[in-house]
């Protein structure tokens, strides 16, 4: 297997957490499970030119091989013969509603044609990835057009939503959400709309999501998972409160979790 991964330099680092290029044999599982993040990720398949997703019934939506997981608060499923030859851009939070000038809100838990967004640029650029000697050369490319993109389009992220997203990921209790708005120097009213333009969801919604993602970084770690003590770690009422936003946010329960958890942060493997 080959995973590059590469965080960009300034500006573009500002918008982007990182670019990524995969290539690997294709798994013995069919499916993963995706937990949900507010971090919106294009991603981009050499292997097949298409993208398909599953509902709970397994279901199949189709896009097409370029296309943007919007920011999501629940989880979803992919075929894994998708992750063969693939290339990627992790968003940070709140960062592609200036770069492709969308509200987050309207795509949210939802995959959308890269077309869509930005006209035209799905063929093009996954045509030259395709043709893109190595690893390097295709996150390099990558990289140059989202430069481009970036300065075309002028994004920058609103600095009430940095200050309230540094706010919440710093402690993110949703009993301290009430007072964010003054620290933002706006109306409760306008920080929630612009908030859930530019992340994708409401400011509580995301601290349960970021609470979430710290139990799973935490039972991560630990050899012998201790449920209730994660829970009081991480201020839920008590051990059935934890499980029950894991299912929420996940479609599992955390012991389902912790026996199918893989190397990969966000992927759970199934049948």
């Amino acid at each position: 297997m080959g995973l590059l991964v590469v965080q960009p330099a300034a500006p573009l680092s500002s918008l982007v957490e990182s670019i990524w290029d995969c290539v690997q044999a294709q798994p013995a599982h069919r499916f993963d499970r995706m937990l949900p993040t507010a971090k919106p990720q294009l991603v981009i398949n050499l292997a097949q030119d298409e993208t398909r997703v599953y509902d709970e019934g397994l279901r199949c939506t189709r896009n097409a091989g370029a296309s943007l997981d919007a920011p999501a608060h629940r989880g979803f499923t992919i075929d894994t013969a998708e992750q063969t030859a693939v290339v990627g851009v992790v968003f940070r939070t709140g960062a592609a509603a200036p770069f492709f000038r969308e509200r987050m809100d309207a795509i949210a838990n939802r995959q959308v044609d890269l077309d869509a967004l930005a006209a035209g640029a799905a063929r093009t650029l996954r045509e030259r990835l395709l043709t893109a000697p190595d690893a390097h050369a295709r996150v390099d490319l990558v990289g140059r057009w989202l430069a481009a993109h970036a300065r075309a389009a002028g994004a920058a992220m609103h600095p009430a939503i940095v200050h309230a997203l540094r706010l919440i990921d710093a402690a993110p209790g949703i009993q301290r959400i009430a007072a964010i708005p003054a620290h933002c120097r706006l109306s409760p009213r306008r920080f929630g709309q612009l908030f859930r333009e530019q992340v994708g969801m409401s400011p509580k919604r995301y601290a349960r999501l970021q609470r979430f993602h710290g139990v799973v970084a935490q039972a991560r770690r630990e050899s012998r998972i201790d449920w209730a003590g994660i829970a009081a770690d991480g201020g839920y009422h008590d051990q059935a409160h934890l499980a029950h936003e894991f299912r929420a946010f996940s479609g599992m329960t955390p012991t389902d979790w912790m026996a199918r958890r893989s190397p990969w942060h966000h992927h759970v493997p199934l049948a």
